[in-house]
């Protein structure tokens, strides 16, 4: 992964360079994030995450061959070389058995790793910081990085009987609170200690020399740590540099060493260039990637309803109202108050527990519905500026086109352009 380490170095020489990762499985959103890497001439970092992909299909239902094909598919129809697209797998390790013993819920955690490394993911987040059902409530930083270290040796057993060579690199740590946004309301957030990280680093690097591993340290390109920024429903916690700044410091001790943020949805543009200058040079976002998917097609939504009878209208939003309350196993436990409450959640959420819900055959449906409406229509210039500002002017200088597939392609655009912009990585450097 030479790109990635090429990166790092210079960021810890003092550029204010970094990377994207990109986390999500929804096909245009990955469309939207390899159209825009060809157009800036940038690697792309994309991530599947453990409840995502695994050896049983995950939510989405697929395995990380299924999710590399279809990435790589999808990258070749967009004109992108494969080579410029770098595949990594997040939160790897027991999260989706907790409630089997370790051992058990480990043995699952070395089949994940071994498919995933056998499908050509080469950036791994090791994460067994969860406990299992025969565990303590929280494990010591022994335990995790002893579990880590087991499964880096699975890892690297994989990859050199499948490729030949050993050439994965790694990230280590979890965030807190849990990935993909808080599930209560927010009231104070803790910024890890530069003394915490400092122990969970030393308790892996002991770890991985104990299961004959040394070598492989160097390889170990991130830390995840909480550098204060996070999101739930309705509000953010904007990042403070103030407060990172110890951690800062600490990470210069570790010449091959970054940290990769997490949970980086929704902030400022000024709050990314300050992560990448603070040395949290792989910024991870997610939700807010289908949130302004979900942006772009309520706003279309709109438009049809001004343009189409309303027997043929597609009626995307109603369909995707009923599928989750119907289906409400990937919100129920997410969102809590008032009925009104939950429905504004569930319609507008910072979490975004609606992207869930976009390969439903019926939603599905409705959007294809919705963009075939569209099509045979010529969006008035006024309704644009009304619903998508933003793409009306790009429209309106000749920049972008009307149809409706163009104009969702870069609202989901617009997220990723902020992170472009902060993380400013070269056109040359490559795998």
């Amino acid at each position: 992964m030479k790109g990635i380490a090429q990166l790092i170095e210079r960021n810890k020489n003092g550029e204010a360079v970094g990377i994207t990762s990109v986390c999500s499985a929804h096909p245009l959103v990955l469309e939207a994030a390899l159209t825009l890497a060809k157009r800036e001439g940038n690697i792309l970092l994309v991530e599947a995450t453990s409840n995502q992909v695994d050896q049983f299909g995950g939510y989405t239902g697929m395995t990380p061959a299924d999710f590399r094909e279809r990435l790589y598919q999808l990258a070749d129809r967009c004109g992108v070389e494969r080579e410029m697209v770098i595949l990594g797998g997040d939160h790897l390790g027991p999260n989706r058995w907790q409630g089997l013993s370790a051992s058990e819920a480990m043995a699952h955690a070395e089949t994940l790793i071994a498919t995933y490394v056998a499908a050509g993911f080469k950036k791994i987040h090791l994460d067994c910081s969860m406990a299992c059902s025969d565990d303590p409530l929280s494990l010591s930083d022994e335990v995790v990085a002893e579990r880590a270290a087991r499964l880096a040796v699975v890892a690297e057993r994989t990859c050199y009987e499948k490729f030949g060579r050993c050439d994965l690199i790694y990230v280590i740590g979890t965030e807190v609170p849990v990935p993909g946004g808080a599930h209560e309301d927010l009231s104070e957030l803790a910024v890890t200690t530069p003394q915490a990280a400092r122990y969970t680093l030393e308790a892996h690097r002991a770890a991985f020399t104990r299961h004959g591993l040394g070598d492989v340290w160097s390889r170990v390109i991130a830390l995840v740590v909480q550098p204060g920024v996070e999101f739930d429903h309705t509000r953010v916690v904007d990042y403070q540099s103030g407060k990172a700044i110890g951690l800062s410091l600490m990470i210069k001790e570790y010449p091959h060493m970054v940290f990769e943020a997490h949970s980086t949805d929704y902030q400022t543009p000024q709050a990314y260039q300050q992560l990448v200058r603070d040395h949290f040079a792989i910024l991870k976002v997610g939700p807010a990637l289908t949130f302004a998917l979900r942006e772009a097609l309520f706003s279309l939504a709109a438009i049809e309803s001004e343009l189409v009878t309303a027997s043929a209208c597609s009626r995307l939003r109603d369909v995707l109202e009923q599928t989750m309350l119907e289906q409400p196993r990937y919100w129920q436990s997410h969102y809590q108050g008032s009925p009104n409450d939950r429905r504004l959640a569930r319609g507008y959420s910072y979490s975004d527990r609606i992207r869930y819900y976009w390969p439903e055959q019926r939603v599905d449906e409705a959007y294809a519905c919705l963009l075939a409406n569209l099509e045979q229509e010529q969006i008035p210039l006024p309704l644009l500026s009304q619903y998508l500002p933003i793409q009306y002017q790009k429209v309106r200088e000749g920049q972008l086109s009307a149809d409706p597939h163009s104009l969702i392609l870069d609202q989901v655009q617009e997220v990723l352009r902020h992170y472009s912009r902060a993380c400013c990585p070269q056109p040359e450097m490559a795998m």
